[in-house]
C-alpha cells in the first residue's frame, strides 16, 4: 500500500498577476484539476466583483470551491481548509493533479502548514457580536488599537477599516492565548506532512501590476459589478456579512447606501486593491518553497504575457518538482 503523501501544485500571487489564465493552460498540461484558493469566489452570485472564471474559460478544465456557499453564510479558513482537502483526495484518487489556484495568503498555508488552527480558536459568535457592538459604540479606530494592545504586528498588517479581520484576530488572542501572528509565523516555519508541493508565484513589478489593477476595476464597473451589489443587497445580504467585505463589494455597498459618492467608492477600491496587492506580495515572499516566475518576462513589448510559454515553463519545473512521468 501507497502511504506517501498525495502530491498538490500551487500557483499564488498577487491580484491581476494572470493566474486564471496560466493555470488553465497549466492544468491541460498537467491533467491537472483546480481548487480555487480565493476567499470570495466560494460564494454564489458573487462573479464580477471576484474575476470568477466563466465556464468557457475554464475550457474543459474541472474547477472546484466555486459557488458553493450562499453570500448569507460564513466561510472560514478552516472551512476552506477542510473542503480544500476533501476535493485533493477526490482529484488524487482519480488520478490526476490537484491544482490550487488563489491569492488568499491564510487559504494557501492552511493547507500547507499543520499547526495554523489551535483547536480552541473556533468561530464565536457572542465574542462576535460583544465587538461588533464596541465597533458601533466606540468606532474603528478604538477596536483597531486594542488590537494593537495585544499583536502589534497584526495591527500593522490589517487596516482599521478592516472589521472582519481586526475582530478575528482579536477573537484568536481570547480564545487561545496566542496572537494570530505568532500562530502564522508557526505556520511558515513547519513542512507539512500531508503533501508533496511544488508551489509557483508570479511576479510583476508595481508599475506594471497597478495599471493592470485600475483596469480590472475599470472593466469590472463595465461589466456590471454595481448592479451585482445591487442584487445582493436586494436578496437582503447583510452589509456585514463576511461575503460582503470582500473588495469590491463593500465600496460599492457603501456607495449604494449614501455613505460615499461613486467617484470615492471607485478610488477607494482601486487604492485598497493595490494596498491589497502589496500585503500578497509580502505574505507569499516571506516563503521559501515558492519559485517564482517573473510575468514581465514574458510580455510582448509590455502587453498580456504569452501564457503558452509561461505555462510550459511552469509545468516543466513542477514535473521535476513532484516527479511526474513525461
Amino acid at each position: 500500500m501507497d502511504n506517501s503523501p498525495d502530491k498538490l501544485a500551487i500557483i499564488v500571487g498577487p491580484t491581476a498577476s494572470g493566474k486564471t489564465a496560466v493555470s488553465v493552460r497549466l492544468a491541460q498540461l498537467l491533467n491537472a484539476e483546480i481548487i480555487s484558493g480565493d476567499s470570495m469566489q466560494v460564494y454564489r452570485g458573487m462573479d464580477i466583483g471576484t474575476a470568477k472564471i466563466s465556464a468557457a474559460e475554464m475550457a474543459g478544465v474541472p474547477h472546484h470551491l466555486l459557488d458553493i456557499r450562499s453570500p448569507r453564510e460564513g466561510f472560514s479558513v478552516a472551512d476552506f481548509r477542510d473542503e480544500a482537502q476533501a476535493a485533493i483526495k477526490q482529484i488524487s484518487e482519480r488520478g490526476h493533479l490537484p491544482l490550487v489556484v488563489g491569492g488568499t495568503g491564510l487559504y494557501i498555508s492552511s493547507l500547507i502548514n499543520p499547526y495554523l488552527f489551535p483547536h480552541n480558536t473556533a468561530r464565536d459568535d457572542d465574542f462576535r457580536a460583544r465587538k461588533l457592538a464596541e465597533l458601533q459604540t466606540f468606532g474603528a479606530e478604538y477596536l483597531h488599537g486594542r488590537l494593537a494592545e495585544v499583536d502589534a504586528q497584526a495591527a500593522r498588517r490589517i487596516h482599521a477599516k478592516d472589521h472582519y479581520r481586526v475582530i478575528r484576530a482579536l477573537e484568536v488572542f481570547e480564545k487561545s492565548g496566542q496572537t494570530i501572528s505568532e500562530i502564522q509565523a508557526k505556520s511558515q516555519k513547519t513542512p507539512s506532512p500531508l503533501y508533496q508541493t511544488a508551489i509557483c508565484g508570479l511576479m510583476l513589478r508595481r508599475e506594471l501590476l497597478y495599471p493592470r489593477i485600475e483596469q480590472r476595476v475599470e472593466q469590472m464597473i463595465d461589466q456590471g459589478l454595481v448592479e451585482e451589489v445591487k442584487r445582493l443587497l436586494a436578496a437582503h445580504v447583510p452589509p456585514n456579512a463576511t461575503s460582503m467585505q470582500g473588495l469590491g463589494y463593500r465600496h460599492i455597498a457603501a456607495y449604494l447606501r449614501g455613505i460615499c459618492t461613486f467617484t470615492e467608492a471607485l478610488a477607494m477600491l482601486k487604492r485598497d486593491t493595490r494596498r491589497f496587492a502589496k500585503r500578497q506580495y509580502t505574505w507569499f515572499k516571506r516563503d521559501a518553497r515558492i519559485k517564482w516566475f517573473d510575468v514581465e518576462s514574458y510580455m510582448d513589448h509590455g502587453h498580456d504575457p504569452c501564457t503558452e510559454t509561461l505555462a510550459r515553463e511552469m509545468a516543466a519545473w513542477i514535473k521535476r518538482e513532484l516527479s511526474l512521468g513525461h
